[in-house]
């Protein structure tokens, strides 16, 4: 029976893929765990700083770093964050299309861009589409040191304070829970005042020793800050984008095999009946 065994041989098949992806979800959820924790533990440090920076352009300080001048804005930088590997269902592909209509909105109101991008994913991307990438980081990483990833940082950090771009913006995606991630805009150039002080009210804090080196110093580790929480983060949305990713092949495959069973029984019920047929017929003639 030709087309029974054609069948099996495709449920063989199936089967050793659902066997492929059933490892790569374990793999994912246990990865998941060490990327959350490492999200965790960054995350208070990303939440302080940032406070701090707030609180710092809401003063009135004695030295305005360049960082905090606002000015019309002509030309935008973005940091892109997204993964090195795929089979993480759409979070990369989410990522981009975000990206891409904030692009287009700009180009729309006469302001150029420049991008600087992290993982593989978005520098294959841009490389199809065209964009005017200034910096690309690959091979990140499931640990990802700061190290790796002062270069694309300081090239941008370099362009806002040389006039080069007016706004810097990081996107990547934020962890929500496991089953949600969500791509999301921050501004980290000019610096944001917060909310919470009264209107009129000016204040500053005690700098030793200069002013401008303690500012320029803080603001360069809150951006560097931000982009590592930034990359963790995005890792923790990788893991679990890609277990859940995983899961759902592991349970199509199985769709699949079930499919495939009733065809073969319903073929081989076909065969058999065709030969009683034949052999009723035969001692019939006989």
């Amino acid at each position: 029976m030709a087309v029974g065994r054609e069948i099996k041989k495709k449920i063989g098949s199936v089967e050793n893929t659902q066997k492929v992806t059933r490892a790569m979800q374990m793999v994912a959820a246990s990865k998941m765990r060490r990327t959350q924790d490492r999200m965790n533990e960054a995350r208070p440090y990303a939440h302080r700083i940032r406070d701090v920076i707030a609180h710092l352009a809401n003063a009135n300080p004695e030295y305005k770093h360049v960082f905090m001048q606002t000015r019309a804005i002509k030309r935008v930088g973005y940091i892109v964050v997204t993964s090195d590997k795929g089979q993480c269902g759409g979070l990369n592909a989410n990522l981009l299309r975000t990206l891409v209509r904030q692009m287009q909105e700009q180009q729309t109101n006469g302001i150029e861009v420049d991008l600087s991008l992290v993982g593989k994913k978005a520098a294959a991307f841009f490389r199809s589409v065209g964009g005017n990438v200034v910096a690309a980081i690959n091979e990140v990483g499931e640990t990802p040191e700061l190290e790796t990833l002062l270069g694309g940082v300081k090239v941008m950090l370099d362009a806002f304070e040389e006039g080069q771009i007016d706004r810097l913006d990081i996107l990547s995606n934020e962890f929500v829970n496991t089953m949600t991630q969500s791509p999301t805009f921050s501004q980290l150039l000019p610096l944001e005042p917060s909310d919470g002080d009264s209107k009129g009210r000016t204040w500053d804090y005690l700098y030793e020793p200069d002013a401008r080196e303690l500012v320029e110093g803080l603001v360069r580790r809150y951006v560097e800050s931000q982009v590592y929480q930034a990359v963790v983060e995005n890792g923790a949305c990788e893991q679990a984008a890609r277990m859940i990713a995983m899961k759902n092949a592991t349970e199509n495959a199985a769709t699949v095999i079930d499919e495939l069973n009733l065809i073969y029984n319903n073929a081989r019920q076909a065969a058999i009946t065709q030969e009683i047929a034949e052999i009723v017929g035969g001692a019939a003639a006989v």
